[in-house]
């Protein structure tokens, strides 16, 4: 496979280097040099790999992803959010006893992981030797759908209910994509689930008539950037709607020529989320948004060395001192589907309507 780093603007090799570089011997991808390891970020670092098609690897990490499987579909993940900094400031420390859950989200996760890795590699095989793990997995996401088309965001304690456990928009936008790769998954295998298309198009249904079941429970999370734009990236919100509703939030989370603030209010731009508003913006036909996008992290490059993870714009300086590989994965991802690099690289931006498995729309649904 044949990339051009100067004329997209994202060096593709460097990016992958990076992810490699942290590959562990079994093949599992963490985030950093000293740790933090869950099912999506590994997943995304596992796709950025096959678009640089780096086989070999990309093989390692899907095995390792099985490997780690739960008998109940789920996988344990670190929660990156309960992982504290050391006592600089500015870089990340993984404790000894790290918070972790069985969260929804990163299991559904999978199966976009496989379907991108296949196609990226053209590789069917992967598909068929990775099937039980995604069935697995997307079956025990829709076990913790509500009744009211909500997907809590993780597995219940012991003999607590699923009603007392939040529903992140963010997390149900995402598996909204999950299941739709599962079910192209299932269609490359002339299986029938009827069951997940049901329940993606619950999500959808959740999104527009029930949107007061997210973050019933807990703080209002509409300062985070992901539960912005991802509605949008995943193809619960597509035309004319969802260009409004980009557009209504965008003086809040773009600064010009920076990039995408994680959180609206702080002054901090991150690669990982700026690359995914690309995404966003690319998914209702805006191009150029894109591409300005994705060329701002150009000063968060590390020469060779993938990109640092945010930039402090008050105090003008990167912070963390961190280059993930989920963050070189994400910004390989939005230079894909810009740029067509690779095998189903729309994959991500190309989106089935919720009933077309329900209908039986192959055209919707063509993988």
């Amino acid at each position: 496979m044949s990339h051009r780093p100067q004329s997209i603007g994202v060096d593709i090799a460097a990016c992958a280097d990076r992810i490699e570089d942290l590959q562990l011997r079994d093949g599992a991808i963490p985030w950093i040099e000293t740790g933090v390891w869950d099912p999506w970020n590994h997943g995304e670092s596992a796709m950025a790999l096959a678009v640089a098609g780096r086989e070999t690897a990309v093989h390692a990490a899907l095995d390792a992803l099985a490997e780690r499987q739960h008998e109940d579909g789920s996988w344990l993940g670190e929660l990156g959010a309960g992982v504290p900094m050391d006592e600089s400031g500015d870089r990340i420390a993984p404790p000894e006893n790290p918070v972790t859950a069985r969260d929804t989200n990163f299991t559904g996760y999978a199966a976009v992981t496989v379907l991108r890795c296949a196609l990226a590699l053209d590789e069917p095989r992967l598909i068929a030797r990775h099937a039980g793990m995604i069935t697995r997995a997307l079956d025990w996401v829709v076990s913790h759908q509500t009744p009211h088309g909500d997907v809590v965001w993780r597995k219940p304690d012991d003999g607590q209910p699923l009603e007392d456990v939040d529903s992140l928009k963010a997390g149900n936008a995402s598996l909204y994509k999950s299941l739709e790769c599962g079910l192209r998954i299932a269609d490359a295998l002339d299986q029938s689930r009827p069951d997940w298309a049901r329940a993606r198009k619950t999500i959808a249904q959740t999104f527009t008539d029930r949107p007061h079941r997210f973050d019933r429970l807990g703080e209002d999370r509409s300062r985070y950037a992901m539960d912005w734009y991802y509605p949008v990236l995943s193809g619960v919100l597509t035309g004319l709607g969802a260009k409004a509703h980009l557009h209504a939030g965008w003086d809040k989370f773009v600064v010009e020529d920076l990039g995408c603030r994680c959180v609206s209010e702080e002054p901090w731009i991150t690669a990982a989320e700026t690359a995914e508003l690309a995404l966003a913006c690319l998914s209702i036909g805006e191009t150029v948004r894109a591409q300005r996008l994705l060329g701002a992290l150009a000063p968060l490059a590390r020469d060779g060395l993938g990109y640092w993870m945010g930039w402090q714009f008050e105090l003008g300086q990167v912070w963390p001192k961190e280059r993930p590989s989920w963050t070189a994965g994400a910004v390989v991802l939005a230079a894909d589907a810009l740029y067509g690099l690779s095998n189903g690289s729309d994959l991500l931006i190309r989106h089935a309507r919720p009933d077309a498995w329900l209908k039986g729309d192959a055209e919707s649904r063509a993988y």
